[in-house]
């Protein structure tokens, strides 16, 4: 974690990325639960919601995973990091499960290829925000620079 840049010029970008990814997942979610209504819970049927396979209870999962990532963005500054990093890796980890039990009846999400591709990209893009959404007193990030290579030296004031 010590290499994690603190104050990047590109954080209220990254910010509104990871927000933007919440949106999604929020509006999946409540496409998903629309569509699934009236099924099981854990339905295997052919419920698809924004070109996603999805269930209950995958639906009610993006929902609150949604809404996690847009609270990251209303809160801002470490929490929104800390939400953004920790969050992506469960995206990641999702979407390695989701290959593994895609064609088995673990599969209890519903999830289907696209599902597997649309977790590890957006998950890319949140630990992104993640790793660059590090927010800091004005003071240290020069100090960091420093000990960048290639990187000329802060002016002294």
């Amino acid at each position: 974690m010590a290499h994690i840049p603190i104050n990047h010029p590109l954080r209220p970008f990254y910010r509104a990325v990871s927000g933007l990814c919440g949106v999604y997942f929020l509006i999946f979610g409540i496409t998903g639960a629309i569509a699934s209504a009236g099924e099981e819970f854990f339905s295997r049927e052919g419920i698809w919601a924004l070109w996603l396979k999805t269930n209950m209870a995958f639906s009610l999962l993006s929902i609150l995973l949604g809404a996690i990532l847009v609270a990251g963005y209303v809160i801002g500054g470490d929490i929104s990091h800390w939400i953004n990093y920790y969050g992506s890796w469960v995206l990641l980890a999702g979407g390695l499960a989701g290959i593994a039990v895609m064609r088995t009846d673990l599969n209890i999400f519903n999830w289907s290829m696209a599902n597997v591709i649309v977790s590890l990209v957006l998950g890319t893009l949140v630990l992104t925000a993640g790793l660059y959404g590090k927010a800091g007193p004005p003071e240290p990030a020069p100090a960091k620079d420093t000990f960048r290579p290639n990187r000329p030296a802060p002016a002294k004031s």
